[in-house]
């Protein structure tokens, strides 16, 4: 009786507590709705940008364009012409979900011991800071590719804003000056320092109006010529140059690695969870299928019925995740140079095993791979330890009713820490297993000269089941990106919370290792009830940019990460 007691009491406390966080935090807000269009992003100037491109008649995707382009000049921590994307794309007369790769690649020179010294991988930072870790950027050809398909106004149209910011100049927001203020190595870039920092070195305040003149050349270029003028020509050779010369670890990226790239339009996975259909990016992100197989394991759980962010939820949320990290890390990599046993991994019957291993009380513990028949040729490989302070995510919806969920980055905060042409080359080939074999065997997700190192990023497309629109989210975040994605669809189709509501709610995930719970003011009833059920619980500053927008009844509904510097526009 008195253990009974007890646990009604600690889940009547985190019920209270946590109702105090949402009322706090404005979480009980109404929320508000708009009927024509809507952009959620995570810079105003970005954000107005993509707005006013909807205002002129344009697509989901024009809007995306413009909407990254200022990303790249105003948040260059996160994302931008160095780095990569993945797109999701519904066209709202067909009922079509389509998916773009523009995944960085690896260089002629990769080889899957690229990053290991003396039997053992060398630090972290050492091989991100570096020439070694640039991927060949792939964000232009693969927006060029949806404008292609999906673009209503002219290419050189969608440029003019980040043209006139470069100009003109942008004040420097208090996120980007704080990490100015925090970051060292990026200093020691000759182009960086002279940008970013005064004379003397020292960091500028927030407020500050910069200017970046070379950005405004390479994007006049790219407006007037395409994509062909950044794989090609001045704009690739100083690519090339500074990859190769670099005072750290210098790679070996060629014209030739930067010419032969294409970004590819794959079939996204969907898969079925309750009465919705999910769909996202299939490999070389691995965000897609764990998001799906986590879904699929708890429709076997009602989270309905176990309340908003209750210790039984988090508990059930997070061996599932967990079970879909343990393949995932097993598992998942580029498909075009690996065997992903993608629909194994998705079946009813696969996932209600999976589900049969977690008792509704008791933790699991470090979950094992599935045992899927790749198993044979597969490695486990572990997640690279990552801040997830980078990258960007943004959600569109047009007057048309097609819409965009697409995630980009350059990967850690300032990528590579090299700048060429006026902006910032990523480190993506980090992202690749260190450890090129295990146990004698080839790991899944180890380097190789023109394949695409796995991702976590999870932009996510939700339909009903009559295949029209109901929601586009995801998230910033490294491998934790996963954990924000499935608790932002949890609460709006299991908990039935408004979109920025959802945002808003403090984050817990589990990357098979410890839950870890967001810090909020009344964490310590949660954290106790988990670790009474056998859980490792971890307190965790959340590095989410969650940004999404929904359909609901009588118009659209949207939620900006107030964690960063996010909006959302609409008309």
């Amino acid at each position: 009786m008195f253990r009974k007691t007890l646990k009604l009491s600690l889940i009547a406390l985190i019920t209270f507590n946590f109702l105090t966080f949402l009322s706090i935090t404005g979480h009980s807000e109404v929320a508000k709705t708009f009927s024509r269009h809507m952009i959620s992003a995570a810079n105003p100037l970005a954000a107005r940008a993509g707005l006013n491109i909807l205002r002129d008649g344009g697509s989901a995707v024009d809007a995306a364009i413009a909407t990254q382009l200022v990303l790249g000049l105003v948040e260059p921590q996160s994302s931008g012409i160095g780095g990569g994307a993945f797109m999701l794309h519904f066209d709202a007369d067909s009922q079509r979900v389509q998916s773009y790769d523009g995944r960085e690649t690896a260089p002629h020179s990769a080889k899957p011991d690229m990053f290991m010294s003396g039997g053992k991988p060398i630090p972290f930072m050492a091989a991100a800071a570096s020439g070694l870790s640039v991927g060949v950027p792939g964000i232009m050809r693969m927006l060029e590719l949806a404008h292609m398909h999906h673009g209503k106004l002219s290419w050189a149209r969608l440029f003019k804003p980040a043209i006139k910011l470069a100009e003109n100049g942008f004040t420097l927001s208090p996120r980007l000056a704080r990490m100015l203020a925090t970051e060292h190595i990026l200093r020691q870039s000759p182009d960086a320092r002279g940008y970013f920092y005064t004379d003397d070195g020292g960091t500028r305040a927030t407020g500050t109006l910069i200017r970046n003149n070379a950005m405004a050349a390479t994007l006049r270029k790219l407006a007037k010529q395409g994509a062909d003028s950044f794989y090609t020509g001045s704009i690739a050779q100083g690519i090339v140059n500074t990859v190769q010369t670099a005072e750290n670890n210098p790679g070996g990226m060629s014209l030739m690695d930067l010419s032969n790239y294409r970004a590819v339009e794959r079939k996204p996975i969907c898969s079925p969870y309750r009465e919705w259909q999910i769909c996202g990016m299939g490999p070389p992100s691995s965000g897609g299928l764990a998001v799906l197989q986590t879904l699929g394991i708890l429709e076997k759980f009602d989270l309905s019925a176990l309340g908003v962010q209750s210790a039984e939820a988090v508990h059930l949320i997070g061996e599932a995740s967990a079970l879909a990290f343990a393949d995932r890390n097993a598992y998942v990599a580029d498909a075009d140079f690996v065997s992903v046993p993608i629909n194994e991994m998705l079946t009813r019957k696969y996932l209600d095993r999976r589900a049969a291993l977690i008792a509704p009380n008791r933790a699991g513990g470090e979950r094992r791979h599935g045992g899927l028949t790749s198993d044979s040729t597969h490695k486990y490989t572990p997640t690279n330890d990552d801040k997830g302070l980078s990258t960007t995510h943004l959600s569109i919806i047009d007057s048309q009713g097609n819409a965009v969920s697409m995630t980009s980055s350059i990967e850690t905060v300032f990528g590579s820490r090299l700048m060429t042409n006026g902006f910032i080359l990523n480190n993506q080939l980090t992202d690749f297993s260190f450890y090129p074999s295990r146990d004698g065997s080839q790991v899944a997700n180890s380097a190789a000269p023109g394949k695409r190192p796995r991702s976590s990023m999870s932009p996510t497309i939700v339909l009903d089941k009559h295949g029209k629109f109901i929601m586009a989210i995801g998230s910033p975040g490294g491998s934790r990106i996963i954990g924000f994605v499935i608790k932002n669809l949890i609460a709006t189709l299991d908990w039935n919370m408004a979109m920025q509501a959802a945002i808003d709610l403090p984050n817990f995930l589990n990357r098979n290792g410890p839950i870890e719970l967001e810090h909020f003011p009344e964490v310590e009833p949660l954290k106790l009830s988990l670790e009474n059920k056998g859980h490792r619980v971890r307190i965790i500053k959340s590095a989410s940019g969650l940004h999404g927008l929904r359909a609901i009844a009588g118009g659209l509904q949207g939620g900006a990460d107030k964690r960063r510097e996010g909006v959302v526009l609409s008309d």
